[in-house]
């Protein structure tokens, strides 16, 4: 068959009777290869082999030759471990030649190293890690204590993983990853894995201190064997053996530390990576030696092996567990290459190294941005796991502090709040879950990230609504924000401010990710600053309100919506973090405008899709802000409204990128302690000089030359564009 697709064109063929035949020793066999070549001679892809009993509904429940997920394949050396090692696939020991038995016993663990390196990155364990055949029986190498102790420090590094993987529930992302197929994960004695590996560690430490001596190379040594036959060598072998050995050491110490509860374990874990990238160090520089002593010559680069040395290691077949084990995709996948699982160590390890540094701050806000800021380096799926199991313990933020008291803190509360019996209300037991999540949420990639991030959304505009009517409910409607005098009222309003400039925050960064991810396209820029300047003009309102309440200004309640952040200056300091927002509205509305105005002044070329019209692609994008009503009364025909009078005659006359120019300079030396917010600081202030420039230029050629191309660039900035004027 040379495919599933259906298709109106099919071949007749002439098939042969078939009568039952009884499945046994005497089951006549039947060579059908003429009649699969006259097929193959006829059939074009997308056809199908049409027979009186094979119809179009059996055909799409069929194998497809060659897909990887349905065919298996039929190239397969062996079909069992036990038939493997008798045709010598894993021989103990690897060779009688000692030289031969360490320069194989290092590709074992330099190409067990990329099979790590691969299954972190999401593919199966069985077909990676387990497809060591020395892994799959561990007794065998009982009598080989290098190979043997690396083994073991190997499952037990790769059931530690799983344990964290799948209590951070980050696995969700790649289902294969926990999936153990049945493997013998938990050998026996693989709780002394660190025991054996050291004393393996101190035989070569103490070869390595005998060969160095200086009758080393013209004597016997008569206290130890040597590693191998060639004296010349044995220093070498001896420095790459060793480094390998730390660092799965290291690397172990470093998994264990992290998982102390409440984070006890952080600063000995950053000594264990600091010890694990000076060993990975010492890998990367043994790879010369290890190509230099060897005989066997290399064809292909050396960048595409998943050994240092270059020579192709032996005790693995990535086929068995497909056969052995039924879950296991089918076809083999690509080994990453030895080169590049150091490369995706040493990232994980600084990845981790970032996570121990942060001092578990108890406030939420600082969490966030630590998490925000963390999810740019773009880590991987352990070290998010690592990090949201250190976040969230036993319902706690770092297994230590109460929910309802980090929201309380969040919220501007005092500390003797706390206790109160508000905190039993089965709304703030729901909100508690809903910061609970979040952290979660951030913890995920980018994809995952935004999408729950879009559902949560709902979750937190209803914990809103329950919380207002339990307010209600309790203290009626006339309750005086400026009323000190009952607690519970307090902590009820500051938490409803709370809540509603947390929504806010969680929408802003939903609109974020769509670029990050390169969800949008430029045509479709205009909606999107548009929308992000709604959501910023209220969550500014929010955290400007929540300052107000939490000094006890309740006098500012009476100010309009729409001066509540804008004209609060005239009464009091605005605050540098709705300063901070300020300029990153300013930046929004100028480019919501500049982007109508140049559509408007038929200045960008329009490319409208021909699937759906520009409405369907707002629903599209904001359907699920839409749901959650953020903010109310937002629409598509609101955002028309908006933009359909733009023009560049108009902007020029009031420049908002001028505005976000003089906020960033305005604000800077409130963030003089922040390096952080200083380089966004610094990135917002460049998009704002960069479009003004090429706003002036526009304005002033634009109409007159027709020549004038206008693009947007994120050279500045990853979510807010700068414009790019060029002539064609």
């Amino acid at each position: 068959m040379a495919g599933t697709s259906a298709q109106e064109a099919t071949v007749d063929l002439p098939l042969p009777e078939r009568t039952p035949i009884p499945s046994g020793d005497h089951t006549v066999w039947a060579d059908v290869s003429p009649l699969l070549d006259a097929a193959c001679k006829d059939l074009q892809d997308g056809m199908l082999i049409h027979g009186d009993n094979f119809n179009l509904f059996a055909a799409m429940s069929a194998l497809e030759i060659m897909d990887p997920k349905m065919d298996s394949g039929m190239i397969c050396k062996y079909y069992s471990v036990d038939e493997a090692i008798e045709n010598g696939a894993a021989p103990v020991p690897i060779s009688f030649d000692k030289t031969i038995d360490v320069q194989c016993t290092i590709d074992i663990m330099d190409h067990l190293l990329a099979c790590e390196a691969t299954w972190h990155k999401g593919h199966s364990l069985a077909q990676t890690v387990f497809s060591c055949i020395y892994l799959l029986r561990p007794d065998r190498t009982s009598s080989h204590p290098l190979l043997h102790s690396y083994c073991r420090v190997i499952r037990a590094t790769c059931k530690t993983v799983i344990s964290v993987v799948s209590d951070a529930r980050t696995h969700e992302e790649e289902d294969l990853f926990i999936m153990t197929y049945g493997l013998p994960l938990n050998g026996d004695g693989d709780e002394k894995c660190l025991s054996m590996l050291k004393a393996v560690e101190e035989t070569i430490s103490r070869q390595l201190r005998a060969c160095k001596a200086p009758s080393s190379k013209t004597r016997v040594l008569e206290d130890l064997m040597p590693l191998q036959n060639n004296v010349e060598f044995e220093e070498g072998y001896c420095k790459a053996l060793l480094c390998r050995l730390r660092f799965r050491k290291h690397f172990y110490h470093v998994l264990t530390s992290m998982r102390r509860p409440q984070g006890r374990g952080l600063e000995l874990a950053r000594k264990h990576i600091a010890s694990c990238i000076s060993e990975l160090k010492c890998i990367l520089n043994s790879s010369e030696f290890l190509r230099s002593s060897t005989l066997v010559t290399h064809e292909g680069s050396i960048e595409d092996k998943t050994t240092a040395s270059g020579r192709q290691p032996i005790g693995f077949d990535a086929s068995l567990n497909c056969r052995l084990s039924a879950p296991t995709p089918p076809r083999a996948i690509k080994i990453l290459s030895w080169k590049k699982a150091v490369e995706y160590f040493m990232k994980l390890l600084q990845d981790l190294d970032v996570i121990c540094s942060y001092p578990l701050d108890p406030s939420l806000e600082s969490v966030l941005h630590f998490v925000v800021e963390f999810q740019k380096s773009q880590p991987d799926l352990v070290a998010r796991a690592h990090l949201q199991r250190l976040l969230v313990q036993d319902g706690k933020l770092y297994g230590r502090d109460p929910v309802f008291a980090v929201i309380t803190r969040a919220a501007a509360l005092r500390d003797n709040t706390r206790n109160h019996d508000i905190q039993k209300k089965e709304s703030i037991v729901q909100l508690g879950q809903l910061v609970i999540n979040l952290l979660k949420i951030l913890c995920t990639n980018g994809a995952w990230q935004r999408r729950k991030l879009g559902k949560i959304l709902q979750d937190w505009r209803v914990v809103y609504v329950q919380l207002e009517m339990a307010f209600r409910k309790e203290f009626g409607e006339k309750a005086n924000i400026s009323n000190d005098e009952n607690v519970g009222m307090k902590l009820f309003q500051h938490i409803l401010v709370w809540v509603e400039e947390q929504t806010y925050w969680i929408a802003f960064r939903f609109l974020i990710l769509g670029f990050e991810l390169e969800l949008y396209s430029e045509s479709e820029y205009c909606m999107v600053y548009w929308y992000i300047y709604v959501v910023l003009i209220k969550l500014a309102e929010k955290t400007n309100l929540k300052t107000v309440v939490s000094n006890g200004s309740g006098k500012r309640r009476g100010k309009k919506k729409r001066d509540s952040v804008k004209d609060v200056a005239r009464d009091y300091q605005i605050p540098p973090s709705v300063l901070f927002l300020q300029c990153q509205i300013c930046l929004a509305e100028g480019l919501t405008m500049m982007l109508a105005a140049l559509r408007n002044d038929c200045m960008m070329a329009q490319n409208p899709s021909p699937f759906n019209t520009e409405h369907e692609r707002f629903i599209q994008h904001f359907e699920l802000l839409q749901k959650a009503c953020i903010p109310d009364h937002v629409s598509f025909p609101l955002f028309m409204e908006s933009t359909t009078h733009a023009r560049l005659s108009n902007l020029v006359m009031y420049d908002y990128f001028k505005d976000a120019q003089r906020i960033t300079k305005e604000v800077k030396s409130s963030f003089s302690s922040d390096p952080e917010k200083l380089a966004e600081l610094r990135r917002l202030e460049q998009v704002a000089e960069h479009n003004s420039i090429a706003l002036n230029v526009i304005s002033r050629a634009g109409a007159l030359d027709p020549s004038l191309k206008v693009s947007f660039e994120f050279n500045h900035h990853p979510c807010f564009a700068t414009a790019v004027v060029k002539r064609c």
